[in-house]
């Protein structure tokens, strides 16, 4: 063998080492991500978002989630129409005991800059599925809506290192001066003033002392273990709303089996994959990213199993390390997201059939500008109508996109995609965030059937009732409400229906 071969050989050896390495890296990073990060129905993005009609009036609602609960939502709401004289507020459960008993709603805020912006800010005094309904008073009467909140506590604030300080003095302080005075009522309580205590006296106080020390320790151990039980319970009260572990598993070398996994032996069965509801038309949507360079996305929908469980027969898949993400929604409204990851072999698959889809092109590297044009397959092409200016973290925005044929013409041939005019999916490049949107925003079209059906007057939405009418074509226009959680880089998929076929647009963007 030359010296050149030995030098080519040895190369690609540690060029496969390196890869494999940085492979099992980020593993274990999405791992440590999955197991710390705040998640819902998304990964790492707890706001909600939602647009929707309250009667005549065309509202975008912010609900910012407390990271604790108890804790107080901020609530961003901006009419459209531009007619609304008052907006007020009031947080219900979504369904269940108390949720058509609305106690007095709060006025909301309006904003002296813009008319028709308000805000408030409302108690969430429980976990789960909430809901905020929105009673608006303008020139054109009443209008009401409900936007669907999943509640929960995002993580455990702990307390701040001069407050523990400050406590534990003033307990000691306290502890000491009751050992002190009770000390001192023993031994001089009953003397005359100005007599002085003799042996017995001062004996019969040490004695006193002691059994009060005994007795106010054992106060402050009980205390001291009835917080640590407090702070276990809302840690499990935590723990209960993290992220389900998605369990792989291929079959048969082309099918895929997810299986909702706990992590802990003490964590609570909280979602039971046999129990879930349809969401927009089915039961699971499953999202198998290939990572690290991002550049292959499938949106599949599983069938559920009779073991529990969900099941697909995969496609076409290049072999790789593949980032797993399915959503489901509890009977409850709850949406979940399961999380995973797995290897998979080079699969020679079925053809997609229905609703599913798939998307190949570049990996995404660092973003020095964001991407606002996007090719269709058939010569088409989709356009980000981007703000001006720096995109920022935690600023609501309305992501539009327009479809536009091979001619550069407003597409003529949309069709509703699962019941909508499109979905989009968008994913930072660590994958601490994963976001499923539709039109009407963050929530699940299941909790906002929910949510709708508890409305005095509760008509469907355009957009839910768009299966039925499915032979009229679309505008050529999707949009999205939304907000980054986080500064970094985003891959954003925006996946529209057309002549019959499931198409995907790509865009990146940096967030500052």
């Amino acid at each position: 063998m030359s010296a050149n071969s030995c030098k080519s050989a040895l190369e690609t050896v540690l060029s496969q080492n390196l890869m494999r390495s940085r492979t099992q890296l980020f593993a274990f990073l999405i791992l440590l991500l999955a197991a710390v990060l705040p998640v819902r129905a998304h990964v790492g993005s707890p706001d909600v978002f939602y647009e929707g009609s309250a009667g005549p009036y065309r509202l975008v609602v912010t609900v910012r989630v407390p990271q604790v609960i108890p804790g107080v939502a901020e609530i961003q709401i901006r009419c459209e129409s531009g007619d609304a004289r008052a907006i007020r507020v009031v947080p219900l459960r979504l369904a269940g005991p108390g949720s058509n008993l609305p106690p007095t709603p709060d006025l909301a805020e309006r904003s002296n800059d813009d008319p028709q912006f308000f805000t408030a800010s409302l108690w969430l005094m429980e976990s789960g599925t909430l809901q905020v309904r929105v009673l608006v008073d303008g020139a054109q009467g009443r209008g009401e809506l409900s936007v669907p909140v999943p509640a929960s506590a995002q993580r455990t604030l702990p307390m701040e290192k001069p407050l523990a300080g400050l406590l534990l003095a003033l307990m000691l302080f306290l502890a000491v001066g009751v050992v002190c005075i009770i000390g001192a009522i023993a031994r001089e309580g009953n003397l005359e003033a100005g007599e002085i205590p003799d042996r017995s006296h001062k004996r019969r106080a040490y004695v006193v002392m002691l059994a009060t020390a005994i007795l106010v320790g054992t106060l402050l151990y009980l205390g001291k273990a009835w917080w640590g039980s407090d702070a276990t319970e809302f840690q499990r009260r935590v723990d209960f709303f993290k992220p389900p572990v998605a369990a792989l598993q291929l079959v048969d070398g082309h099918r895929l089996e997810i299986r909702a996994q706990r992590t802990d032996i003490k964590s609570p069965a909280y979602i039971h994959l046999g129990d879930v509801v349809p969401d927009h038309g089915h039961l699971m949507h499953l999202f198998l990213l290939r990572v690290p360079e991002l550049n292959r996305m499938w949106h599949l929908h599983p069938d559920s199993t009779k073991a529990g469980g969900f099941a697909v027969d995969l496609p076409d898949l290049p072999s790789g390390h593949y980032e797993v993400f399915a959503d489901v929604v509890d009977p409850r409204g709850y949406p979940w997201t399961l999380i995973g990851s797995i290897d998979l072999p080079q699969i020679a698959g079925n053809p997609l059939a229905g609703d599913d889809s798939t998307w190949s092109g570049a990996p995404l590297l660092a973003v020095a500008e964001d991407s606002t044009i996007s090719p269709l397959p058939d010569g088409g092409r989709i356009v980000w109508q981007r703000p001006a200016g720096d995109l920022k973290a935690n600023v609501p925005l309305e992501f539009i996109f327009i479809v536009q044929d091979k001619d550069g013409k407003p597409a003529q041939d949309m069709q509703p995609y699962m019941g909508m005019a499109g979905h989009a999916e968008f994913v930072r490049s660590d994958l601490s965030v994963f976001a499923h949107l539709h039109p009407a925003g963050s929530v699940s079209m299941a909790a906002l059937e929910l949510a709708q059906a508890g409305l005095a007057n509760a008509a469907p939405d355009a957009m839910m009732s768009m299966p039925m009418a499915p032979f009229r074509p679309l505008p050529p226009e999707v949009r999205f409400p939304y907000g980054f959680p986080r500064p970094g880089d985003y891959r954003i998929f925006v996946q529209i229906k057309r002549a019959g076929r499931v198409e995907t647009g790509v865009f990146d963007a940096h967030v500052k």
